[in-house]
């Protein structure tokens, strides 16, 4: 005989009851920001969303543009207020040259920011690539209720922040930002 549950709380800690109330298919805005990326050329945004689908949410809507704050801005915002995306995820634009701006432009946009997201994708990033992990300034957080996370341009990276930390809770991430 198993011992009685007190019916005021919930099954499991917090987290896994928050999991199981998650929904299962996220609909993601993918976004490539680059000054020389195509369509053609794009191994990250392409592997993000293959990944993505693989994973089993929808790649909503895609887009490619470049390094230049107001199209950030405005693409993201844009995703944020559309019904039809839950997460926005955007590839490149994330290092330390003078026209990687995406990081600035997201964490201006940010009513809840989500630290988490970039020290872990760097602790990761370090057991694979060593102390050049510290060029990587992946950000995350809410927008307009919005998920939204950015992580580096190459494929090492983007399987790396799918496989170990979006794909695990981007779910979870999107109930909690939607409640």
């Amino acid at each position: 005989m198993s011992p009685p549950t007190d019916p005021s709380k919930p099954a499991g800690t917090p987290p896994q009851q928050h999991r199981r109330e998650a929904p299962e298919k996220v609909r993601c805005a993918v976004v490539t920001v680059s000054d020389t990326r195509t369509e053609h050329n794009d191994r990250g945004g392409n592997l993000l969303a293959e990944l993505l689908t693989v994973a089993g949410h929808e790649v909503a809507l895609r887009r490619l543009t470049p390094d230049e704050p107001g199209g950030i801005r405005a693409l993201v915002l844009g995703f944020a207020d559309d019904p039809s995306v839950d997460a926005v995820l955007l590839t490149g634009g994330t290092g330390i040259a003078a026209r990687d701006q995406t990081c600035e432009t997201l964490e201006a946009l940010f009513d809840k920011p989500l630290p988490g997201y970039g020290e872990i994708f760097r602790a990761l990033s370090y057991e694979e690539i060593g102390p050049a992990a510290m060029l990587s300034r992946a950000t995350g957080g809410v927008a307009r209720r919005t998920v939204v996370l950015s992580m580096p341009g190459s494929p090492a990276a983007v399987r790396l922040a799918v496989e170990k930390l979006i794909g695990p809770e981007l779910g979870h991430l999107v109930r909690e930002a939607t409640r």
